[in-house]
């Protein structure tokens, strides 16, 4: 099993048990999917801070806090990582110009 597969289990595990006094799972989980949403977006804009006037260690850093924020949204939200997974590889080989022109048809 591969460490995003292992985070994935972690979190759901949290969310279905978790004691919000000590797991930050929990706590976000308690606060709701919105709470959870806008904390994946500051991340995201760390990360993006980071590649831009960073370390290659901060950057590394903020997008590990920006995966494992984006699986806590998707356990909220109720889609497996097996699902995006799925989307990827249905957009291999795709020009990415090509699929997202396709979206906005």
């Amino acid at each position: 099993m591969d460490t995003l597969s292992r985070l994935e289990r972690t979190i759901a595990g949290r969310l279905a048990d978790g004691d919000a006094q000590s797991s930050y799972v929990a706590q976000l989980h308690a606060r709701g999917a919105a709470v959870i949403a806008r904390k994946l977006g500051e991340e995201a804009v760390e990360a993006v801070v980071a590649a831009l006037s960073g370390s290659r260690e901060d950057l590394t850093a903020e997008a590990a806090d920006v995966l494992f924020h984006l699986l806590v949204l998707l356990a909220e939200k109720g889609v497996p990582l097996s699902d995006v997974l799925a989307e990827l590889d249905r957009r291999e080989g795709t020009s990415g110009l090509d699929e997202k022109a396709s979206r906005s048809s």
